[in-house]
C-alpha cells in the first residue's frame, strides 16, 4: 500500500466523501436525515438550499453507492489528475457534478410541467399537502401526486455525475487502454466499455423502470459535460502545441 501513489485531489476527495458518509450514519435520526439538508433538491422545492449543488456530490445513500463511486474515482481520477494537475482536475470534477445536477433538474422540471403545466410551483398549498402526503384527488391522481412528491421532496445524492464525467474523459484521452473489471472475465478497451455503460444509463433513464430510484439522467449529464470539457481542453492543448 505504501507504493500506491494517490494524487492529492483524489486522496482528499476520497477522505471527504468518507467523512460525509460517516456523518450521515452518526447524525441520522428518524424524520431528520442529513441528506435532506445536504442532498440536492429541485431548485423550486421548499427544501432547496444554496449549498446543495456542491454538498450533494459528497453524500451517498449506502456503503455500496459510496464504494463504487470511490472505486471509479480511484481507478480513473488519479490518471487524469496526473495528466492535468490538481487545479484543472478539481475544476473538472466540480463542473461535471454541477452539469449532472443541471440535467437532472431539467428532467425534473419536465416531469413537473407534465403534471402541473408549469416548471415552477404556483400554489404554496400544493407543497404543504404533498409534504404531509396529502393531495386533492379531484385534481391529481395518486401517480401524479407521487411524481410531484418525488421531485419536490426526495433529494439527489452522490458523486456519480462527476464520476461519469471522469470515466468519459478517460475514454476520450485513453481509448485503447484495456480495463480489467471484476464482472467481465476478459480485458476490454475503454472506448468500448464506457460508451456501452453510458448507453445502458440512457436506456434505464428513458425506460423508467418501477422501483428504480437511480438518477440516470444525472449520470448522463456528468458524462455529457465531461465529454464537452475534455474535447475543448484537448483541442486547446493541440492548438498551443502547434504554435509553440
Amino acid at each position: 500500500m505504501n507504493n500506491i501513489n494517490i494524487p492529492p485531489v483524489v486522496k482528499n476527495l476520497l477522505i471527504i466523501n468518507g467523512i460525509f458518509f460517516l456523518a450521515t450514519l452518526i447524525f441520522e435520526q428518524p424524520g431528520k436525515q442529513l441528506s435532506d439538508y445536504l442532498g440536492a433538491h429541485y431548485f423550486d422545492s421548499p427544501k432547496f438550499r444554496i449549498w446543495q449543488p456542491i454538498t450533494y456530490m459528497f453524500m451517498h445513500g449506502s456503503f455500496m453507492h459510496l464504494f463504487f463511486n470511490m472505486f471509479g474515482l480511484f481507478m480513473f481520477g488519479g490518471i487524469l489528475e496526473h495528466k492535468w494537475g490538481a487545479k484543472k482536475f478539481i475544476n473538472f470534477y466540480l463542473i461535471t457534478g454541477l452539469g449532472a445536477l443541471a440535467l437532472q433538474w431539467l428532467v425534473q422540471g419536465v416531469e413537473i410541467y407534465q403534471v402541473t403545466g408549469s416548471f415552477l410551483n404556483k400554489e404554496g398549498s400544493l407543497l404543504e399537502m404533498l409534504a404531509d402526503r396529502r393531495y386533492n384527488t379531484a385534481i391529481y391522481t395518486s401517480d401524479q401526486a407521487g411524481i410531484l412528491y418525488a421531485n419536490y421532496f426526495i433529494p439527489m445524492v452522490g458523486a456519480s455525475g462527476a464520476i461519469f464525467g471522469i470515466m468519459t474523459a478517460f475514454a476520450v484521452l485513453y481509448p485503447n487502454m484495456e480495463l480489467m473489471l471484476m464482472f467481465i472475465p476478459f480485458p476490454i478497451k475503454a472506448k468500448y466499455f464506457i460508451p456501452i455503460y453510458i448507453v445502458i444509463e440512457l436506456f434505464l433513464g428513458v425506460a423508467r423502470i418501477q422501483g428504480d430510484s437511480v438518477a440516470h439522467f444525472a449520470h448522463l449529464g456528468g458524462a455529457l459535460i465531461g465529454f464537452i470539457l475534455v474535447k475543448l481542453w484537448k483541442d486547446k492543448d493541440r492548438f498551443y502545441d502547434y504554435y509553440e
